[in-house]
């Protein structure tokens, strides 16, 4: 082979991994995968279930990254931010300090953030990320990313990290944004579910 088709097909490979790179760590984008799941989308990427037509969300149970079991379904009755996320994403990273922020400022006012770790291939890296970003709150983790797939078809897609979930009180998927979040971002999402009666 010579050195200009070993320097080609060195090319075609970055290219490869770079778009499959961006494919599972994006900015945004689209549910996929059909299914009617009620999502209005607003104009700010925040996509919201009307009340009456919400789905319940599917058992997510497990591991924590540190090794403790986590039952979300233990939480009903209060709002539960679910933040899917994962050490290797730079959005992730981006968007960690106002999780923090804001999951430290309604600790105490019914609402339980959860994390969802995935694709990182031990808890090591997945540790180091919350200690880093102050991550007060419990992450289960999701290697293989078989949690997000519990969610009805239409909800989640497993190629836009991070994404973010509001379950209401009663244990029903509210809202969901498929982008990273700032704090004003996510209170928007958070705040109309937490003053439902």
């Amino acid at each position: 082979m010579s050195t200009r088709s070993r320097a080609a097909a060195l090319l075609g490979a970055m290219a490869a991994l770079a778009a499959l790179t961006l494919s599972a760590c994006g900015n945004g984008g689209t549910s996929g995968g059909g299914g009617n799941t009620h999502f209005v989308t607003g104009n700010n990427g925040i996509d919201t279930v009307p009340r009456g037509k919400r789905s319940a969300a599917p058992d997510l149970s497990g591991k924590t990254i540190d090794g403790k079991a986590l039952d979300v379904a233990s939480y009903k009755g209060k709002v539960v931010v679910i933040n899917v996320w994962g050490s290797w994403c730079g959005p992730c990273r981006e968007e960690a300090q106002y999780f923090s922020k804001v999951s430290k400022a309604y600790q105490d006012k019914g609402v339980q953030f959860v994390g969802i770790n995935t694709r990182d291939t031990s808890t090591t890296p997945a540790v180091a990320f919350e200690k880093e970003h102050g991550i007060a709150y419990p992450s289960l983790y999701d290697p293989t990313g078989r949690l997000m797939l519990r969610f009805r078809k239409g909800t989640l897609n497993p190629q836009l990290i991070p994404s973010t979930l509001i379950i209401d009180k009663d244990g029903k998927v509210a809202a969901r944004a498929l982008e990273a979040l700032d704090d004003t971002a996510l209170l928007k999402m958070l705040k109309p579910v937490l003053a439902e009666k």
